[in-house]
Parts: structure tokens; C-alpha cells; sequence
């Protein structure tokens, strides 16, 4: 009769304490990485040819080898289900000219980049324009189609997709247009259009 006393008793409180308990909680779990919230940097590299009648009638071949960074994103907005955004972008240029009578052309560039990034963060379609300034070797003075002096302005335009290979790493494929012109800053300045293909590998910090 004891035994059955004890029993009960001890039911009764372990009812009890799981009533006053109350719901079980979990511990939240830690929010996906977001890209579009962190610094990047991307090695990218490439090949541009030259394009249009408006600028020097020489055929130049140029590879653009750039190292670019990227700020956390500036504005952000929905739209078609993913996230649009704009970031503040710079790259150092070093462009060696291997059809052309130039060498090299040395410089740097800053623009905005706006990128519309899917839901998973798996995938992006991004699109640059802006402009800067560099070096190169003229020999416009020399050579008839041929830049005129050293220091140049340069623009570009630049769109493609970023494909996500790892946690912080990516790939991109995109086309890269550019203008190199001393902007009549010299009586010769035919100026250089070029457009190509670029391959990058981003990686976020």
C-alpha cells in the first residue's frame, strides 16, 4: 500500500513540474552569410580587341589585369524576388597591350555596381560603369594611329553574372567595354575602344 502511495506521489510531481515548465524553447540558430553585407575583393582577367570607327584605326589587343574591391551594399531594395544593390567598386588596372604600338597602360577606376543577387545568395546578375585615370607608354608622336601622350582618362562599362562556388567564394563571367583618350589634352589623341570578355574569382571578408 506504501509502495503504491510513493508511486502516485511521485507521478503527481513530475506532471506538475512539466506543467509549470511550460513550452520547450530553441536556441535561434545563427542567420545565413549574406555576401552582400561584407567587403569583397575579385582578381579578374581578360582580353579586349579593338571596336568602332571612332577611335584609333590601329587593331590593339589589350589584357586587363585588374584587382577590384567592393564595399558592403550601399541601397538595398526588392525586386522580381531577389535583392537589388548598389556598391561603391574600385579596381587597380595593370593592362598590358600586346597589339599595339603601346605597351602598357597602368592606372585606376571607381564606379558604383549594381547586382540583383536571387534569394540563396547562390547567384547574381551585375552591371558597372565609371571611369578613372593611367599611365602608358605613348608613342602616338612615333607611330601614326598611336597614342599621344602618357597620362590618359579612361572609362568603361561592364555587365555579367557571378555564379557562388563556396561559402565566401564566386565565379563571373562577364563583358567589359573600355575607352582609353587624353581627352584633347594633346594635339594627337585617336583614343583606344576596346570590348571582350572577363573571367573573375571574387572572394568576400
Amino acid at each position: 500500500m506504501l509502495r503504491r502511495v510513493l508511486l502516485a506521489g511521485l507521478a503527481m510531481v513530475s506532471f506538475s513540474s512539466m506543467v509549470h515548465a511550460g513550452p520547450v524553447t530553441t536556441v535561434p540558430q545563427e542567420p545565413a552569410y549574406d555576401p552582400i553585407k561584407h567587403w569583397e575583393f575579385d582578381l579578374e582577367t581578360g582580353a579586349l580587341w579593338s571596336v568602332g570607327h571612332n577611335a584609333s584605326p590601329l587593331n590593339y589587343v589589350i589584357l586587363p589585369q585588374m584587382l577590384t574591391f567592393k564595399s558592403p551594399a550601399v541601397l538595398q531594395g526588392k525586386l522580381w524576388g531577389g535583392d537589388l544593390v548598389l556598391r561603391n567598386r574600385f579596381s587597380l588596372l595593370i593592362e598590358p597591350i600586346i597589339e599595339g604600338p603601346e605597351s602598357y597602360f597602368i592606372g585606376a577606376n571607381g564606379s558604383g555596381i549594381l547586382e540583383w543577387w536571387n534569394p540563396s545568395r547562390s547567384f547574381n546578375l551585375f552591371f558597372s560603369a565609371g571611369g578613372g585615370l593611367g599611365l602608358m607608354d605613348s608613342k602616338g608622336y612615333e607611330v601614326e594611329g598611336g597614342q599621344g601622350q602618357d597620362l590618359n582618362f579612361t572609362y568603361f562599362g561592364y555587365a555579367g553574372a557571378r555564379v557562388k562556388v563556396c561559402e565566401r567564394g564566386s565565379l563571373a563571367l562577364g563583358l567589359y567595354y573600355q575607352h582609353i583618350s587624353n581627352t584633347d589634352l594633346d594635339d594627337i589623341n585617336p583614343g583606344i575602344d576596346s570590348l571582350g570578355p572577363m573571367l573573375s574569382f571574387g572572394w568576400h571578408f
